[in-house]
Parts: structure tokens; C-alpha cells; sequence
């Protein structure tokens, strides 16, 4: 039996979304545990969101783009975009909280996934995209 190959971009976002699924447990659940323990929302956000990164450094580059982790540039640019990423998260999530009367863990939900999109393109089409 002869096996289906995946295209490329198919199985990227597959595995950009196990990889970011795992980065986004990380990145509630230990917002959910600060938050509890914190005065607002943003320090938690920011907290639990660079942790993720790391995650999502680590698993993306060995999993998802079969890249060395390595790379100095790449490492760069991936917190650069990771910044850029953690502001739309911690800006939607508190938008969120300020606009819709949800739970704070909720929001952040929101956040994560809003975040997701933006850092999946700026991954592939930027990070990602060449081998160093």
C-alpha cells in the first residue's frame, strides 16, 4: 500500500497545531495559576505567554519545520515575532475581559486563539521559512 503524502503547508499546520496546542495549555494553565495570585491581568499574560514560547521554540523547530533550534537568527527572530504575538494575546485577552463579562482564564482563551493564527503565518512564511 502505497502511503498519502501530506503537502508541506498541509502538514505544517497540523503539527503547528499539536505543537501550539501543547504551547497553549502551557501558556493558560500557568496563566490561570498566576492570575490567581496577581493584581490584573497583563503581568500573568505576558508571564505564561514568554513561557509558552519556549515551548513552542523548541517543539516547532525540531517537529513542525524540521529546523535546527540552534540557529542564533532564527532564535532572534522567533522572540521578535513571539513579541509581536504576545501582544495581540495579551491585548485580546484583555480586551476581552474589559468588554464581555467572562472569567479572566476564558479570555485568555480567546487571546491564545487569536494569537495562533497570527503566529502560525509569521512562523511559516517568516521564522521559518529558509535553513540557515
Amino acid at each position: 500500500m502505497t502511503a498519502v503524502r501530506m503537502p508541506v503547508l498541509a502538514r505544517q499546520a497540523l503539527g503547528y497545531l499539536v505543537v501550539g496546542g501543547l504551547a497553549a495549555v502551557v501558556d493558560i494553565g500557568l496563566f490561570h495559576l498566576l492570575a490567581g495570585r496577581a493584581e490584573g491581568v497583563l503581568l500573568p499574560a505576558a508571564a505564561s505567554f514568554m513561557v509558552a514560547a519556549v515551548v513552542n521554540y523548541s517543539l516547532s523547530s525540531l517537529w513542525v519545520y524540521r529546523r535546527q533550534w540552534r540557529s542564533v537568527r532564527r532564535a532572534m527572530t522567533f522572540l521578535l515575532f513571539a513579541l509581536v504575538g504576545l501582544c495581540i494575546n495579551a491585548g485580546a485577552t484583555w480586551w476581552l475581559v474589559h468588554a464581555l463579562p467572562i472569567h479572566a482564564t476564558l479570555a485568555k482563551v480567546g487571546g491564545v486563539g487569536i494569537a495562533f493564527v497570527a503566529n502560525f503565518l509569521m512562523n511559516t512564511f517568516i521564522v521559518f521559512r529558509t535553513e540557515d
